[in-house]
């Protein structure tokens, strides 16, 4: 199977720029979502949190990964992936 390209576009750096400032273990998480990412973005394999999304069009992050509280979306355009989107879900936001 061959590795997929991973990139990110400019609100995603936006994003891990901040997320990067407040918590020390983002780029642990972002390594192991890259990881996965590369290997199996479609999560063939069906071993991965990986979900796609319904009602969201190219470009926005049809897929989701969860590992833990942390959320990563992405779109595929044949080998590429691009990162979109990475944030931290909070429980208490809702309450």
């Amino acid at each position: 199977m061959n590795a997929f390209l991973v990139r990110t576009d400019s609100h995603f750096e936006r994003l891990a720029q901040s997320l990067r400032k407040h918590h020390r273990d983002f780029d642990a998480n972002f390594i192991r979502a890259l990881e996965i990412v590369k290997a199996d973005p479609h999560n063939v394999s069906r071993t991965h949190p990986i979900k796609k999304l319904t009602d969201v069009k190219l470009g926005d992050g049809q897929y989701r990964i969860r590992l833990g509280r942390w959320r990563f979306r992405y779109d595929i355009y044949g080998q590429e992936v691009v990162l979109t989107y990475c944030g931290l879900r909070r429980e208490e936001t809702y309450r």
